[in-house]
């Protein structure tokens, strides 16, 4: 085995470890366009031939992976994270890439000789985190032949190394497949709708086919065209002979030449990045599969005819594609639909039937795909969801769940939720400060960009996803003086609603003293008046109305708030929910703590509910509504006063996904 070698390995997923302090095999993904070998993003392996972890199932796994993945990422490499201290680390390496090296036989074919395949170890005796892996490549996929990677680099910006010089390729492609089957065979009812996938793989490279390509968001009405590529402009799939000639015009031959650049005038420079949506460079591709192109030798009309045995049935199965592809700006177009495009609508079509033939005529499965980008993540995944049934439903729970695991993502926290998939058809737009929520003109995130806390040396624990800023006057709504515990919570559940755990509306004044009859915490009077609420009232109304269980701190006086500080940054570490603080009669929504455990000195995130004006993030702002406050300033006055006790409600996250 050679010492150096001359291939660097880049690391661009932020997550590489997903087996925490257990035996088990992941897979490395990469892309081929990009520069040395950059693992993008690794999935676990969730199948095994027998209880061995280290054995997989690879039929089961690549038909999993060969929709989860986009095209333009690929497998490249496996972890293997083992505690038998008796094999050498070079057989255990091998033992990943001849798994690698089989499991692209299945999804690639046998033409990938020369791709560097990559052989990580962690050997949990040494150690149990990313920088304790030892990687080995091999050259040639010969699982004997290793040499161990010298160069090994951790990218601290993936995204820019991404999308810079890269973009995402999207194409939808709806289809309506007429099945016909004599009534006393349902049986064949399946072999019509083979035939119909089949047909619609053919027809992708049918010569007449034409592929429309567009930039997704057109820069400026004179920006560059649309280009049309037609079948006979694509380069020809594998298995076919590449010496057939084809005549072709000098409109086709100049298509041929245009590289993905063509839509897209300017470089990108990302400096700081903040979503594919927003960010990544995007290309459309429609499908038109009419004939509307002259042929190259006359024909005349056919017609075909299938006579029918005895009575048969019709049932028409619609499926709507929708395929996302990795492409370098630099890379032909031409190759883009051939190489990209048209073997991932090919795949997609295959997964949904290999999910909609079981059941086909028993319950005909609704099925869509939805792309997400989950933390940790910088590319997307595709996931095929089921509609007949809610999400909510065991079914699709344990659907999730398994994904999840795949995927390295927590148990506590609903990232695959049809919610959070991401939507790359809407128009970029500046949505940053402005809910999503449907006929909503609440400000979300307020906190984003205000100035530090003044604290030296300490460490900021902050609220984990995004808010709606509720607070007096809101709505036309005069609660004045009363209301601010009301406008606290409404706060908190606006971030249960941002996070998808629930579809509830954010509850009005009355709706949330309505609750609070209903549990029998309040007299009926209660309803319509102006009285106060705290801590415990508002725990009773999360718990009714969403499910969630709160943990309640209580305090005697505010001086002993900053003792606090170190269990508060645990809660924002750990669960991520704004807090609400009562004390005498005023209440706030606490965003985040900035903590020096050692001087003790510590600065609190306040978002004030009494704030009257209007929506100006500005204003909000620099008046301190939105802001870290010390519990004494510098002019000696305190922010929690010491002759009040204050309780802290802290929400948990729901164990969902």
């Amino acid at each position: 085995m050679g010492i150096q070698n001359d291939v660097e390995i880049s690391i661009l997923c932020r997550k590489l470890l997903l087996l925490k302090k257990e035996v088990g095999l992941q897979w490395l993904i990469a892309s081929p366009f990009l520069p040395s070998v950059s693992i993008v993003s690794t999935l676990r392996c969730l199948h095994t031939t027998s209880d061995d972890p280290l054995s997989p199932h690879l039929p089961k796994e690549s038909d999993e992976i060969k929709s989860l993945i986009p095209k333009g990422f690929e497998v490249i490499g496996a972890v293997i994270v083992q505690e038998k201290t008796e094999l050498k680390l070079e057989k255990i390496a091998g033992d990943a890439i001849s798994a690698v090296r089989n499991l692209r036989k299945i999804l690639y074919g046998n033409g990938n000789g020369d791709q560097v395949l990559i052989g990580a170890v962690l050997d949990l005796n040494d150690g149990s985190g990313e920088h304790d892996l030892q990687f080995f490549i091999s050259r040639t996929g010969n699982s004997r032949n290793l040499e161990k990677a010298s160069n090994v680099v951790y990218e601290t910006q993936p995204e820019k190394q991404l999308w810079e010089k890269g973009c995402i390729v999207r194409c939808e492609l709806p289809l309506n497949l007429p099945l016909y089957y004599a009534s006393n065979n349902p049986k064949d009812v399946e072999d019509a709708y083979a035939r119909a996938i089949e047909g619609v793989e053919h027809k992708l490279r049918d010569p007449q086919v034409a592929y429309i390509i567009e930039a997704q968001n057109k820069p400026s009405p004179g920006g560059p065209e649309p280009v049309i590529i037609h079948g006979t402009e694509l380069e020809p799939p594998a298995e076919l002979p590449r010496n057939v000639i084809v005549l072709e015009t000098a409109e086709e031959s100049l298509a041929k030449s245009i590289t993905c650049s063509y839509f897209f005038v300017e470089s990108k420079n990302i400096s700081s990045f903040t979503s594919v949506e927003e960010d990544a460079d995007k290309i459309l591709v429609s499908v038109m599969f009419n004939r509307s192109r002259s042929r190259l030798k006359p024909a005349a009309p056919t017609a075909e005819f299938y006579p029918a045995m005895g009575e048969a049935k019709l049932l028409v199965v619609n499926h709507k594609l929708e395929v996302l592809a990795y492409a370098t700006k630099d890379l032909m177009l031409t190759h883009m639909v051939s190489e990209l495009v048209i073997p991932g609508l090919v795949d997609q079509l295959h997964s949904l039937k290999n999910k909609i033939l079981p059941d086909l005529l028993v319950q005909h499965p609704l099925l869509r795909p939805y792309h997400f980008i989950p933390s940790g993540f910088v590319h997307p995944v595709t996931v095929l969801y089921e509609l007949s049934y809610g999400e909510t439903e065991m079914k699709q729970v344990e659907v999730r769940r398994s994904l999840h695991l795949r995927l390295g993502l927590p148990f506590d926290r609903p990232l695959l939720r049809i919610a959070n998939a991401i939507n790359l058809s809407s128009v970029k737009g500046n949505t940053r400060d402005k809910s999503n929520q449907r006929g909503s003109s609440l400000l979300k995130d307020v906190h984003q960009g205000i100035p530090g806390s003044g604290v030296s040396g300490g460490s900021i624990s902050l609220i984990q996803g995004s808010y709606e800023y509720y607070h007096y006057l809101h709505d036309g709504f005069d609660d004045s003086g009363w209301g601010c515990a009301y406008r606290s919570l409404q706060t908190i559940i606006s971030w249960f609603r941002q996070q998808h755990y629930t579809s509830i509306d954010v509850p009005s004044h009355r709706e949330i003293q309505q609750a609070l009859v209903e549990i029998g915490d309040k007299d009926p009077s209660f309803i319509g008046s102006c009285e106060w609420i705290g801590a415990i009232e508002l725990s009773f109304v999360l718990d009714k109305l969403l499910g969630v269980s709160c943990k309640v701190i209580n305090v005697r006086s505010g001086a002993e708030l900053p003792e606090k500080c170190r269990e508060l940054a645990l809660h924002f570490e750990t669960q991520g929910t704004p807090i609400m603080i009562g004390g005498g009669v005023l209440a706030y929504t606490l965003l985040g703590v900035d903590y020096n455990e050692t001087s003790g000195d510590c600065a609190f995130l306040i978002l004030d509910p009494h704030y009257t004006g209007n929506d100006d993030i500005k204003k909000i702002v620099n008046g301190g509504w939105c802001g870290w406050k010390k519990a004494v300033d510098s002019k000696g006055k305190h922010f929690f006063l010491h002759d009040k006790f204050y309780n802290l409600l802290l929400p948990q996250r729901p164990n969902m996904v």
